[in-house]
C-alpha cells in the first residue's frame, strides 16, 4: 500500500510534452497492473497522439478539465471530473490528453503491464517498440526505440 502524498512528483518536460507523475502501482509493489497519477498544467499534453498494440489503458479524471483527442475521423471528447475512459489495445484506443483549460488537470492513468509493446503514432507515421519493461514500468529495457515508418528497411537488408 502507498499513499500518493508520500511520493514525490517526477517531472517530464519535452519539446511538445510536459507532465508531473507519481507511479502509484510501482511504489505499492504492483506487477501486472500499472497506475500513475498525472498532473498537467494549462496548455500541456503528456504525449503525442498514439495507441498501444499490447496494453489497454484507462483514464479517470479527478480534477480540472481538458480534452481527449481521439484521432482522425473521430470526435474529440471533453474531460471533466468523474469521467472514465477505456482505451483498448488497438486503433480504437488512439488518444492524447490535452489540458486546454486555465486550471491544472489531474487524472489517474491505469494500464495493463504487457511486455513487449508496440506503440503507433498516426500523426507522424511513427512506431515505438518497448521490450524488457512495459510502458510506465521502471525496469531496464532490452529494446527501446521510436522510428518513422518510412525509415524501415526490407527484412533481408
Amino acid at each position: 500500500m502507498v499513499n500518493e502524498a508520500d511520493l514525490e512528483w517526477t517531472d517530464h518536460e519535452g519539446t511538445e510534452t510536459a507532465f508531473r507523475r507519481k507511479q502509484l502501482a510501482s511504489a505499492a509493489g504492483g506487477d501486472e497492473l500499472g497506475a500513475s497519477l498525472y498532473e498537467l498544467d494549462p496548455g500541456d499534453r503528456p504525449w503525442p497522439l498514439h495507441f498501444h498494440t499490447g496494453n489497454e489503458e484507462a483514464i479517470y479524471v479527478l480534477a480540472g478539465e481538458g480534452t481527449l483527442r481521439r484521432g482522425e475521423g473521430r470526435d474529440n471528447q471533453d474531460l471533466e471530473p468523474g469521467e472514465y475512459v477505456a482505451l483498448p489495445a488497438d486503433e480504437s484506443g488512439t488518444h492524447q490528453v490535452v489540458n486546454d483549460s486555465d486550471d491544472t488537470l489531474r487524472y489517474l492513468m491505469v494500464s495493463t503491464m504487457v511486455d513487449p509493446d508496440v506503440l503507433v503514432y498516426p500523426e507522424n507515421d511513427g512506431v515505438g517498440v518497448l521490450a524488457g519493461s512495459p510502458p510506465g514500468g521502471d525496469g531496464e529495457r532490452t529494446v527501446e526505440g521510436f522510428w518513422n515508418r518510412g525509415d524501415a528497411v526490407d527484412y533481408w537488408d
